[in-house]
């Protein structure tokens, strides 16, 4: 029987490394890896592909991303490639000044450093755009910056309380600033108009191109639901599943309503099943417990310190009572719901792991897969109770590197010993823990190959810091396992994220072997091409 595809000429990774030279696909299968005598399975319609040196191997998948919100930033006011305020500035009033037709300007991902202790004052927008509305979310989505008139509209003033899960930064004399944080941003952000069904589903499509793109072939999206004013994607997956428009395999982790309790787990029941279609399946639960360090809002076991080094009262935020969780994950475990954890700060850690272990505990062994994502502070007491209660650790090591949000934002207030437990990659892994690895989407860049390089060298690429933590580097096989099985076995697509006979033919060609160079080159590799159920998703003009 003669293959519908063939790769020859290049090292191929397989589970056991890089131990072939040629793969054959039939239909939608892996069907032959080997060396010459794969050849015999050309055939006069078999499409030939030379890898001419290049490397084959697993299609990339992210295991904690936003594909949706991330389109829609790109068609509104993108603030990523922006780095100073006034850069940031200019940038809205020019998409503001080219569209004078939106009633409100959306968008964000503007640089926490960009301004003088990570928040922006409405000052500076109201002179970029003084007669309409402003909502822009930061990088990494914990924050958001409003104008007057965004507040204004929103009746916020000295007065407004604090949300339970938020603040309100305030200057000297208690008005509003303009820098709304964690559960706050929902108190302007909620009268933004929303996107329609229809941008939706051209912001998934035009996200999932760009993926495939950089040779992803299935992610968990982390946020299927209504939160802080991003829009649900679940009807966008849906009508693609549906269409065929969705080539990517993906799960969606259902939105856990953090100002609910347990009474909201009938209704995620019936989501998983009313949510799932074809290469779209909701099998996963999505538990923020805290926020980020930057803003204060990592839940710590120890306070943070203040610009002197002194404690402070503040140990950040729990979103979710610690003392319910136990109950809830064990109740989701129960049901077979795979747990997916935003835990950031250490006390969000424990908690998480804690809840993992009370579930374990009632309901036996499972096959529910829970995973932790983010994990920027682990005390090294918990560091080996991932592998002993089956815990994957979700990281998106792209944050694992000196950077002025790092250097300026974080460190000083973790002080020296908490900060040496950062992303501790090397020593997870060492302890047995399985790792997955995702980009967090629009937070950071979704390339793989960005995200590999600082796994590997710790160090941005192009950076001239001082390589951050050394000692929890990854080795290049590692970080690409991380991106490949890892996350695989975190979605459940136990026929994905390997090259071997009867996986799916879910594989992606680099434009050369990354093995063959310095760790310092790892960030120049592109992809080539991308291939899902063997049918070519995305190809370089060169290719």
């Amino acid at each position: 029987m003669h293959a519908d595809l063939l790769f020859t000429g290049g090292a191929v990774l397989t589970p056991e490394g890089r131990t072939a030279t040629a793969v054959a696909v039939t239909g939608d299968r892996i069907t032959a890896v080997g060396h010459d005598e794969v050849h015999e399975l050309a055939g006069p319609r078999t499409e030939v592909v030379d890898l001419a040196g290049r490397l084959l191997l697993p299609g990339f998948q992210d295991a904690h991303v936003h594909p949706v919100p991330a389109g829609l930033e790109l068609t509104q006011c993108d603030l990523t490639g922006t780095s100073t305020a006034t850069e940031t500035v200019a940038a809205v009033r020019a998409y503001a000044d080219a569209h004078p037709e939106r009633e409100w300007i959306l968008g964000g991902g503007w640089s926490m450093e960009a301004f003088e202790g990570g928040t922006p004052t409405k000052e500076l927008l109201d002179a970029a755009v003084p007669d309409r509305p402003v909502y822009l979310p930061n990088r990494d989505h914990h924050g958001a910056w409003v104008n007057s008139r965004a507040l204004e509209l929103a009746g916020l003033d000295r007065d407004t309380p604090d949300p339970a899960d938020g603040r309100i930064e305030r200057d000297a004399s208690g008005e509003p600033s303009g820098t709304l944080q964690e559960g706050a941003m929902q108190l302007v952000g909620r009268l933004a108009p929303p996107a329609t069904a229809a941008d939706r589903l051209a912001a998934l499509l035009h996200a999932q191109r760009h993926l495939h793109a950089l040779g992803i072939t299935a992610w968990q999206d982390a946020l299927v639901g209504d939160f802080l004013g991003m829009d649900d994607p679940s009807d966008a997956y849906l009508t693609a599943a549906r269409d065929g428009s969705l080539t990517a395999r993906v799960v969606g982790a259902l939105w856990w309503d953090r100002e609910r309790g347990a009474e909201q787990i009938p209704e995620l029941v019936e989501r998983r099943a009313a949510s799932s279609h074809g290469r779209f399946r909701a099998g996963s639960v999505k538990l923020m417990l805290d926020g980020v360090a930057e803003n204060g809002t990592a839940a710590l076991l120890d306070p943070y310190l203040d610009k002197c080094g002194c404690a402070t009262a503040n140990r950040g935020k729990s979103f979710v009572d610690p003392a319910q969780l136990p109950k809830y994950v064990t109740e989701l475990d129960a049901l077979g719901f795979q747990c997916h954890f935003h835990a950031l700060g250490d006390r969000a850690v424990r908690d998480a792991l804690d809840a993992i272990e009370a579930a374990r505990s009632a309901n036996g062994p499972s096959d529910t897969r829970p995973h932790l994502a983010h994990l920027q502070v682990v005390h090294p007491d918990d560091v080996p109770r991932f592998a002993r209660l089956g815990a994957t650790a979700n990281i998106q090591p792209l944050w694992a590197a000196h950077e002025p949000q790092m250097d300026e934002l974080t460190i000083p207030f973790l002080g020296p010993e908490r900060a040496a437990w950062q992303y501790p990659f090397g020593a997870l892994l060492r302890s047995g823990a399985r790792l997955a690895a995702g980009s967090d989407w629009p937070v950071s860049s979704p390339d793989p190959l960005q995200g590999i390089h600082v796994a590997v060298n710790r160090v941005e690429p192009g950076g001239a810091r001082p390589v951050f933590l050394p000692g929890e580097r990854l080795g290049l096989e590692q970080a690409l396992a991380a991106y490949t099985a890892g996350t695989a076995y975190v979605n459940h697509l136990d026929d994905t994220g390997r090259v071997s006979v009867g996986a799916l033919a879910d594989l992606v060609v680099l434009d050369r072997d990354p093995f063959a160079g310095p760790p310092e080159a790892i960030a120049e590799t592109k992809v080539a091409l991308t291939y899902v159920s063997g049918a070519r998703v995305y190809a370089t003009y060169e290719a």
